[in-house]
């Protein structure tokens, strides 16, 4: 090869992104243009609000909408109307605080604590 000749690429070309979609495009599975925030301690709890976009941010499902200062403001879609009750939750109506695989989930925890020698009982030496 000559120097100086432009080496053209073989092959399909490759993408330089992995991403078929970026992640802070508007999400089109929402088609819903007013929600409600449900969650109990929430101070615009059962009010109805302005659906801006729906988004993946801080690791975890946001809705967004303009306060009424007209400032954006997100909470997380599992507080509100967007994302559905949970079953246990509907079918429990209060009776009932956990589910019981975060139950099983605890005792295990508590029984892995329980094994480790360097756990404080209650009783711990300032030499631990």
């Amino acid at each position: 090869m000559p120097p100086g000749s432009i080496v053209q690429p073989q092959g399909p070309p490759i993408p330089l992104w992995p991403w078929k979609r970026y992640s802070n495009t508007p999400n089109a599975h929402h088609k819903e243009t007013k929600f409600i925030i449900t969650h109990p301690f929430h101070p615009l709890h059962n009010q109805q609000l302005d659906l801006v976009t729906y988004r993946h941010n801080w690791g975890e499902n946001r809705v967004y909408f303009h306060d009424h200062e007209g400032h954006l403001a997100s909470v997380p879609a599992s507080w509100t109307s967007i994302i559905p009750e949970d079953p246990f939750v509907k079918i429990a109506a209060g009776r009932s605080f956990f589910h019981i695989d975060d139950l099983i989930d605890l005792c295990n925890l508590i029984e892995d604590i329980k094994g480790d020698s360097r756990v404080c009982t209650g009783q711990c030496n300032d030499d631990m």
